[in-house]
């Protein structure tokens, strides 16, 4: 399937077999049926940011309501702007840098200081996709140079008078006010942004917003009358929020040698990505589809197909708890075969 007009995170991936493999139910827990307590830990809520506080703000209303220690965001929102905004809760925390930097989606209203015609504008927006060069603006939260962005797509949805709605796909850490700025510069009539909501994060996507009011129902409701499923329903375990990256698949023996921080060898290698890049990003998965860490691929897909030996990854972030798996077989025990 073309890629054209997709994020990075929703291009299709496909696993390829390494070798056969069986997973012990006797250890680990598939993510959906982690207890309750452990789920809410390792879990990530796509919040519905309104207008009016910060990222940090909603994060912090988070952690309160659910009791957790720790809670991150992943990209910050300035306070007028709406949408999309996963929260990683506890242990999750660990893997807010694989989401903060994917691929983001908005709803802009450009606001024109007069009016162009439909097609030049249409013409105009069409030369703002691939790589660009920003200049982050005046009040911004990083340091003030140019830096490169990409635009991965730029649709416009509607024009009526000077008001422009755009639909933009671009590379974390673009600022659309900048965009639109530069957009109004090029038809040279000059414009700014007038509103912007975010409708995508990575693998997220409006489809499963949840208001701070449903989760704070939701949790009163585990706790006064202990009924966990509307909880289990606004938060989601945290292996959604990677479900975007490259994935290896290990087997059981491999999984507690990667959870004490060894590099992964080939041999304990299941199924991989079909197109994985030497350097790349990528998750470490159980059979059972657990997340256990976050790692640099070593090798090539290619390479580690046709390997038997060799480091395919190298741990960067360890999310899954040493004991969980044994350290390898040491007894026939019953097996179930995925």
């Amino acid at each position: 399937m073309s890629s054209a007009g997709k994020l990075p995170a929703e291009v299709e991936r496909t696993l390829v077999r390494k070798s056969g493999a069986w997973t012990n139910p006797s250890y680990g827990c598939y993510p959906e049926k982690r207890p309750i307590l452990e789920y809410i830990e390792k879990g990530v809520v796509n919040i519905d940011k309104t207008s009016g506080p910060t990222s940090h703000e909603v994060a912090a209303w988070v952690k309160a309501i659910l009791g957790v220690k720790t809670a991150g965001h992943a990209g910050s929102l300035d306070p007028k702007v709406t949408g999309l905004l996963p929260t990683l809760l506890g242990k999750a925390t660990k893997a807010v840098p694989a989401l903060r930097l994917s691929g983001k989606e908005y709803i802009c209203h450009l606001k024109l200081h007069r009016a162009m015609p439909p097609k030049l504008i249409r013409q105009v927006c069409e030369e703002f996709t691939g790589p660009l060069y920003q200049m982050p603006p005046l009040k911004s939260a990083v340091k003030r140079v140019t830096r490169v962005r990409t635009i991965y797509y730029l649709e416009v949805l509607e024009i009526e008078g000077t008001s422009v709605l755009l639909r933009v796909g671009c590379e974390a850490g673009t600022y659309i006010r900048k965009l639109c700025h530069d957009i109004g510069l090029a038809l040279g009539c000059s414009g700014h942004m007038q509103w912007l909501r975010r409708t995508k994060a990575g693998p997220f996507t409006e489809r499963t917003l949840v208001t701070l009011h449903e989760l704070k129902d939701a949790y009163v409701s585990w706790e006064e009358e202990g009924d966990e499923s509307e909880l289990r329903r606004v938060i989601r375990p945290m292996e959604s929020a990677v479900s975007h990256l490259p994935k290896i698949i290990l087997r059981d023996s491999a999984v507690d040698a990667i959870c004490s921080g060894a590099s992964l060898a080939v041999p304990g290698i299941t199924s991989l990505d079909s197109n994985l890049t030497k350097g790349e990003l990528t998750g470490l998965f159980t059979l059972k589809g657990e997340f256990v860490a976050l790692a640099k691929a070593e090798m090539t897909t290619k390479e580690i197909l046709k390997a038997s030996a060799g480091i395919a990854a190298s741990p960067i972030r360890i999310l899954l708890e040493a004991g969980t798996y044994p350290k390898g077989w040491t007894k026939k025990e019953e097996r179930v075969q995925l």
